[in-house]
């Protein structure tokens, strides 16, 4: 009679510990924008809100005035780091590594940060940080240590159904707008994406 699998030894098997992305950064860096920490979509990618229904390119694109197909959602995933670059926008998470199952902060156990202060000693031009989400603004206490202004920002994760995309879009503009990254396009970005400035409303 052949043997039933025994599943409580796999359930019960340690989750591997994830490790993080390499912040995307530049020297010119205006607005540092940390997450909590990648999703399960974005690790398997290797790229930053690699989620469908994550609206962080969107958010962007829509502040940069970038539609159709010059929105970055819509351009390979190299462009999209490049506009950042180009436009002084640094993207990093708060957390270096941790155990989670799935992809829900909630479920963030044995959480390592990452060097903050070491970014921002690097980042001679930057003038503001945002925090994408409640998990990742719980470490204000870190980012408000560097001398620099602190926004937390209304998640862009798919799990923040409670904030409507106008609203999410008036608050990350009115951050964007101090930090100085709604100023026209760079020369140097491929010439199928309009330069421009977006709307002032929200």
């Amino acid at each position: 009679m052949p043997r039933t699998p025994d599943t409580r030894a796999a359930s019960s098997a340690p989750l591997p510990r994830l490790v993080g992305l390499p912040p995307v950064v530049s020297p010119q860096a205006r607005l540092l924008v940390l997450g909590s920490f990648p999703g399960v979509a974005s690790l398997a990618a290797q790229q930053y809100y690699a989620h469908p229904r994550n609206q962080f390119w969107p958010i962007v694109s829509a502040l940069w005035g970038l539609a159709g197909d010059a929105a970055l959602q819509a351009r390979p995933y190299a462009e999209r780091v490049h506009a950042a670059q180009a436009r002084g926008l640094a993207i990093w998470d708060v957390y270096q590594g941790c155990v989670r199952p799935g992809s829900l902060d909630s479920a963030i156990t044995q959480a390592e940060l990452n060097d903050l202060a070491g970014l921002v000693a690097h980042c001679p031009q930057l003038r503001a940080i945002a925090h994408n989400g409640g998990e990742s603004a719980r470490h204000r206490r870190i980012t408000e240590a560097l001398g620099l202004p602190v926004f937390t920002l209304p998640s862009t994760s798919p799990a923040n159904a409670s904030w409507s995309l106008a609203r999410k879009l008036a608050a990350w503009r009115e951050v964007f707008a101090q930090a100085g990254l709604l100023a026209a396009l760079p020369l140097d970005l491929p010439a199928a994406w309009p330069a421009g400035s977006p709307s002032a409303t929200g």
